[in-house]
C-alpha cells in the first residue's frame, strides 16, 4: 500500500492549508469493491521526492482520495490525455530541491498523442506552433539565440534542467479543452506549489496570462523567489505583451545570481 509506505518512510507532515472542496465531475467511480484500491491508484504514480513533500496525511485526505478515483476512473473510460504513465511526468523530471523555474501551463493539449505531461512541450512530431512557436520567438529576440532543441517544441531539456513544466490541470479528454478542471486537480496543483515555494528557495516563477497568475497567491516567503508575470503566449494573446518581456534574460539573471546556474533555454 502505497499510504503505508509512505508513513514507514517519512515523518507525518503537518495538514495542509490549502484544502478545499473541488468541483464535482460526471463521472462514475470504482465499484465498491475496488474503491480502496482506487484511492491510491493515483498517487502510487506520484515520484518519491514529491510524496515526501506533500506526505501521506495530505494524500489521503478527502479532497486527494476523490481526486485518485475520478482520475482512475476517467482514465478507465479511455480517451484521456496524457497516457497513463504521463500523468506525473514534470514530477518525474526534477526533485523539489532541483526546482530553478516554474512555469504554469493550463491543461494537456486534447489532441492525441500531442500531450507529454510536460506543460507548453509537444513531441518533436509535431514541430513547433501556436504558444510554443511565440515563446521561442521571445527566447530568440531576449537571448539573440534559442537552443536548437527548443526549435522542435519538446521542451523535455528544460525539465532536465530544473524547470518544472506543470500543468494546473494534469488531464483532459481528448478533444474537450479544459473537461478535466472539475476534477479537483486545483487543490492538488495548490497544496504542491504552497509546500515547494516553504521548502525550495530561489525559485523563478513564471505567470503567463491570468490562469497561471491567480496561483501567486499561494506562493510562501515571497521575498526569497523572483515571480514574473506576463499574458499568455498563445497566439490571440502574445502581442499583448508576451513578446518583448524578456522573462527568459531576467530568469537567467536572478538565477546566476543566487548562484543557481542558468537554463540553457
Amino acid at each position: 500500500m502505497v499510504f503505508a509506505r509512505l508513513r514507514a518512510k517519512y515523518d507525518t507532515t503537518e495538514n495542509a492549508t490549502c484544502q478545499a472542496t473541488d468541483r464535482s465531475a460526471t463521472l462514475t467511480l470504482p465499484k465498491q469493491d475496488s474503491m480502496e484500491e482506487s484511492k491510491e491508484w493515483l498517487w502510487s504514480k506520484l515520484p518519491p521526492a514529491w510524496a515526501q513533500l506533500l506526505g501521506p496525511e495530505r494524500l489521503q485526505s478527502p479532497s486527494f482520495v476523490r481526486l485518485s478515483q475520478k482520475v482512475q476512473a476517467a482514465y478507465r473510460r479511455g480517451r484521456v490525455a496524457p497516457e497513463e504513465n504521463q500523468v506525473f511526468a514534470a514530477l518525474e523530471a526534477v526533485d523539489p530541491a532541483d526546482v530553478k523555474v516554474v512555469i504554469l501551463g493550463q491543461d494537456p493539449y486534447h489532441t492525441p498523442g500531442k500531450a507529454t505531461g510536460l506543460a507548453f512541450s509537444v513531441p518533436a512530431r509535431f514541430g513547433l506552433r501556436d504558444s510554443v512557436a511565440n515563446i521561442h520567438q521571445e527566447i530568440k529576440a531576449d537571448l539573440g539565440s534559442v537552443d536548437a532543441r527548443t526549435g522542435t517544441g519538446d521542451l523535455s531539456h528544460w525539465a532536465s534542467q530544473g524547470v518544472l513544466l506543470l500543468n494546473t490541470a494534469l488531464t483532459v479528454r481528448h478533444g474537450e479543452a479544459n473537461s478535466h478542471r472539475g476534477l479537483g486537480w486545483k487543490v492538488f496543483v495548490e497544496t504542491l506549489l504552497q509546500l515547494l515555494s516553504r521548502q525550495t528557495t530561489n525559485i523563478v516563477w513564471l505567470l503567463w496570462g491570468a490562469q497561471a497568475q491567480r496561483y501567486q497567491r499561494v506562493i510562501r516567503n515571497a521575498a526569497g523567489h523572483r515571480i514574473l508575470k506576463a499574458v499568455h503566449p498563445s497566439p490571440l494573446s502574445a502581442r499583448r505583451g508576451f513578446f518583448g518581456c524578456k522573462h527568459f534574460s531576467q530568469a537567467n539573471a536572478y538565477l546566476v545570481q543566487k548562484g543557481r546556474g542558468p537554463i540553457c533555454w
